[in-house]
């Protein structure tokens, strides 16, 4: 006895799958705050090779405050 064809449980399986893994994505464009620091990963990575390319501040710097801001704890995420 068939209870489903494989033609439901494929529809089924990409609705749960949609609605479960679909979410915006917060670094697709850049995101500045009122003051106008970079408020997401993004910004933040551009505003560091900004720096970095300018000679503002050194490589290291630059790699520092992308690792806190946007490492994996980093305080960035979901801010915006």
């Amino acid at each position: 006895m068939k209870l489903f064809s494989p033609f439901v449980l494929l529809l089924v399986g990409i609705l749960i799958g949609y609605f479960i893994f679909h979410s915006e994505d917060t670094n697709s464009k850049l995101i500045y705050g009122n003051t106008g620091l970079p408020k997401n990963c993004r910004a933040i990575i551009k505003a560091n090779y900004e720096g970095w390319y300018l000679k503002e501040f050194s490589a290291e710097d630059a790699l520092d405050s992308i690792n806190r801001n946007c490492g994996q704890f980093g305080i960035s995420w979901d801010l915006n």
